[in-house]
C-alpha cells in the first residue's frame, strides 16, 4: 500500500471515528435531557456553584497569606481569585457530572461500533 493510499485511508477512518463520537455525544445529551433544554440546566448549575467558589477563594486567600510567612495582601488576593476560579469550575463540573457521563458513554459506544466495523473490514471472518 502506498503512503498516499494509506494516509487517505487513515484520514477517512479518523474522520469516521470523530463523526461517530460527535453523533454519540449528541444522542447522549438528548437522552439525558429527555426533550428538555440545555440552557436551564447549565444556568442552574452556574447559579449553584457560588458556594464552592467562595470556599475555594477563602482557602486560596489563607494559603496565599500564609505562604513563606510573608504577609502580602496582593499574594493573598491572587491566590483567592485562583482558588475561587478552581472552586467555581469544580462546582460546575460536579453539578453537571451526570450529563457528562451520559455524553461520554454514548460517544464511547458509537466510537467502539465504528472501530469494530473497521476491524471487521480489515479482518473478515470466513465461516466456511
Amino acid at each position: 500500500m502506498e503512503l498516499l493510499d494509506w494516509s487517505k485511508s487513515n484520514f477517512e477512518y479518523g474522520r469516521k471515528v470523530l463523526s461517530s463520537g460527535l453523533d454519540g455525544a449528541r444522542s447522549g445529551r438528548e437522552a439525558f435531557l429527555n426533550g428538555g433544554a440545555l440552557i436551564p440546566l447549565l444556568s442552574d448549575s452556574l447559579c449553584r456553584s457560588w458556594k464552592p467558589a467562595v470556599i475555594g477563594a477563602c482557602l486560596g486567600m489563607m494559603g496565599g497569606y500564609r505562604a513563606n510567612g510573608n504577609k502580602s495582601a496582593g499574594r493573598a488576593l491572587v491566590y483567592g481569585v485562583l482558588g475561587g476560579a478552581i472552586g467555581f469550575t469544580a462546582g460546575v463540573g460536579w453539578k453537571n457530572r451526570r450529563l457528562a457521563a451520559s455524553v461520554a458513554h454514548e460517544a464511547h459506544k458509537e466510537i467502539d461500533r465504528v472501530r469494530d466495523e473497521h476491524w471487521l473490514e480489515k479482518n473478515p471472518i470466513d465461516y466456511a
